[in-house]
């Protein structure tokens, strides 16, 4: 009876461990999946949204956006609401003015009253900046041909321009001189000061600026866009960054390369305006003199070959070098040619921009002209997005700006841009 007793006593006891221990082997299998695919799991990381709180940490790399500044006082807001941090596409700056029908400016909208398209697609607004937001402006005076007589009215003409922009806006100047290099005068470009709001110095800067004997354009162009706006915007001047030039915009002597000038003020983000002084009749006037006369002008051999290469390709190069070799219906031709051609440009620098030319007969109009370029400065509000045509094909996109929640509101905003190309 004993020996029976035990051998059924011991039985469920065995039983017993063998639940156990299938029990415990269960646990730690789960506790082992559990932990795995926690593992597994850690790495991932969820977008990045603009104005969430503290995120979880996520491995520093090369390509991490950094991040998006804000603009002092609120003024130059980013638009951050369920925001993605793009780091593979470029911002796309909109400068935008609005007026009413009357041409009224207004001022007083918000992120919320535009909408943008691009290629007739609708995008997401990433930056705002009211029109009170500061501006960067790089003054550039053309001192040369019919103008040197009056240097005077350039100068009060800009410090009038000065004076009317507002608290903040920080300015450059730049001009063209004469350089003695040996035994000749050449034209160059000279930056008189570099970005500012010390008006005592842009006083100063200005008065001290003098007549030169050529017109470098280009060259001063590239200063300005190698120069002024080398360094990327800060946060609160971001699409607000202009070049303000006074010139009838004929190169005579520089060594810059137009469509390289164009290029480098796009990548640059620099909104381009252009007061366009008429010194067409006076040039042609002088042009058509003897030139034994000590009041001719000649075109320089830049301007000559310059109007070969573009205008007269079949030509050899022979026949533009010597000016005074050329008949008076050739040099008024390739002098109108040549003022058409430098009208087209501004015009196109300003139509790339969002900016806008500002025609005038004469030097005499030139501060009633300064005054409507800071009041367009003051009026314009800048606006930026991420495309989501993120294709590097090089072509050129179309931007629409639309005003909601105006009646009868027109604008005026960049018309594109060019996409990079990979």
């Amino acid at each position: 009876m004993f020996k029976t007793t035990a051998r059924t006593s011991r039985a469920p006891r065995r039983l017993l461990n063998i639940i156990i221990a299938f029990v415990l082997a269960c646990g730690v299998t789960a506790l082992s999946y559990g932990q795995s695919a926690q593992d597994t799991a850690a790495p991932r990381q969820r977008p990045r949204r603009v104005g969430t709180t503290t995120p979880t940490p996520a491995p520093q790399s090369e390509t991490a956006a950094p991040a998006k500044p804000r603009a002092a006082n609120g003024v130059g807001e980013e638009v951050d609401e369920g925001e993605v941090v793009r780091v593979d596409t470029q911002l796309v700056s909109v400068p935008a003015v609005v007026t009413d029908r009357t041409g009224k400016p207004l001022t007083n909208l918000r992120a919320d009253n535009f909408t943008i398209f691009e290629d007739g697609q609708p995008q997401k607004l990433a930056n705002f900046a009211t029109t009170e937001a500061p501006f960067e402006v790089a003054l550039l005076l053309d001192t040369s041909g019919s103008t040197r007589a009056e240097v005077g009215l350039i100068r009060r003409a800009a410090q009038t321009f000065v004076e009317a922009l507002r608290p903040g806006d920080r300015v450059a100047v730049v001009a063209f001189k004469t350089a003695q290099e040996g035994k000749e005068k050449l034209a160059a470009v000279e930056v008189k000061t570099k970005l500012t709001d010390d008006r005592d110095a842009l006083r100063e800067a200005i008065e001290g600026i003098g007549a030169s004997n050529g017109t470098p354009f280009y060259d001063g162009l590239e200063r300005v866009a190698k120069e002024i706006f080398d360094a990327p915007p800060r946060g609160d001047v971001r699409g607000r960054r202009a070049l303000v030039a006074l010139t009838d915009g004929v190169d005579s002597t520089s060594e810059a390369d137009y469509d390289e000038v164009r290029a480098r003020l796009k990548r640059a983000g620099v909104i381009s305006y252009f007061i366009q002084i008429n010194t067409e009749d006076f040039v042609e006037d002088r042009l058509m003199e003897d030139c034994r006369d000590d009041g001719a002008l000649r075109l320089s051999r830049t301007q000559l070959q310059r109007y070969r290469r573009i205008f007269a390709t079949r030509a050899d190069a022979s026949d533009y070098s010597n000016f005074c070799r050329l008949g008076p219906f050739e040099r008024m031709n390739i002098s109108r040619t040549l003022y058409g051609l430098a009208r087209q440009e501004m015009n196109d620098l300003a139509k790339d921009s969002g900016g806008k030319t500002f025609p005038i007969a004469d030097l005499r109009d030139a501060r009633r002209a300064f005054q409507q370029v800071a009041d367009e400065i003051g009026t314009q509000y800048s606006l930026g997005y991420y495309p989501t045509n993120k294709t590097r094909d090089g072509a050129f996109r179309t931007i629409r700006v639309q005003v909601r929640g105006v009646r009868d509101a027109q604008v005026r905003a960049r018309e594109g841009y060019q996409a990079p190309k990979s």
